[in-house]
């Protein structure tokens, strides 16, 4: 067995038994759990796709400086990376910054030039300290300090602001009182410069090669390379899994068009062979 495959395997039930516990608020007055509670309370926990969705870019947010400004600020040039999350949380929400990070690292593009990375706080009670000190924290890990100006760590002061974000994107959560934490789904959205939402990738690790095709298609094939633009046809979004799968009808058609005119520049070598033995 693929040992890598079966750490994630265990990780991600580790997270499932940890948003139950996270869950587990939805407990009765009595303090005793109520599985049917409970059961309700984990569908709630989810994460649609709403691809094409335009973001509200007139809700106002504040960013790690302490500057208020509408969303609209940080669109318009280039497409943006979104990740949804809480700079306060101590489980899911790192695992899905060091994944983020683990790709972006991978990939030649660099935050700040070929597109921008949102960090928006679902958590009205963070700060913009804590959106500062998270920005630090994974600029560290980037390490590549001419991005900074690229990365935005925002804060919104109420729940209704919130929920103007995180329903457009489809990104649903349940907030346990008793432990002070969010059981929430895991996963990036990826945004046109304009601000509507073209891919989903979905989990704790983000695949180098889903991420940049995921940055060309919401660049709308303005960065990247003609390899590039090769993978796009090669490859197609499965919006189910949130991946990008080997879109075979493609590769066999490319196949036929390559061998018909192999077949054809033979025939042709040939026929010029013939040519020049019969005019000798």
């Amino acid at each position: 067995m693929n040992i890598r495959f079966l750490g994630r395997t265990i990780v991600l039930a580790l997270l499932l038994a940890l948003a139950g516990a996270v869950i587990a608020a939805a407990d009765g007055p009595d303090g005793v759990s109520h599985p049917k509670t409970q059961s309700a309370a984990i569908s709630q926990v989810k994460f649609d796709q709403n691809l094409g969705a335009q973001l509200p870019l007139d809700v106002i947010f504040t960013d790690e400086t302490g500057a208020q400004k509408p969303l609209s600020a940080y669109f318009g040039d280039r497409p943006v990376i979104l990740v949804l999350s809480y700079f306060r949380c101590p489980n899911l929400c790192g695992l899905v910054y060091s994944g983020l990070v683990s790709s972006l690292q991978q990939i030649d593009f660099t935050v700040g030039d070929q597109f921008d990375v949102i960090v928006f706080s679902i958590d009205p009670t963070d700060t913009p300290a804590d959106a500062a000190a998270k920005k630090a924290e994974l600029l560290a890990k980037y390490n590549r300090p001419e991005s900074a100006d690229g990365w935005h760590f925002l804060t919104v002061d109420s729940d209704e602001q919130v929920k103007k974000v995180t329903d457009v994107v489809g990104f649903s959560y349940v907030y346990n009182e008793k432990i002070q934490q969010y059981a929430h789904p895991a996963g990036i959205v990826v945004a046109t410069p304009e601000g509507k939402l073209t891919r989903y990738l979905y989990g704790l690790e983000f695949p180098a090669n889903d991420l940049r095709l995921s940055l060309v298609e919401g660049a709308e094939n303005k960065i990247g390379s003609p390899v590039d633009q090769i993978l796009l046809r090669c490859f197609r979004y499965d919006p189910e899994t949130g991946q990008y799968t080997l879109a075979i009808m493609t590769i066999i058609r490319f196949a036929g068009v390559t061998t018909v005119l192999l077949m054809g520049g033979a025939w042709w070598a040939w026929w010029r062979w013939q040519k020049r033995k019969t005019a000798e």
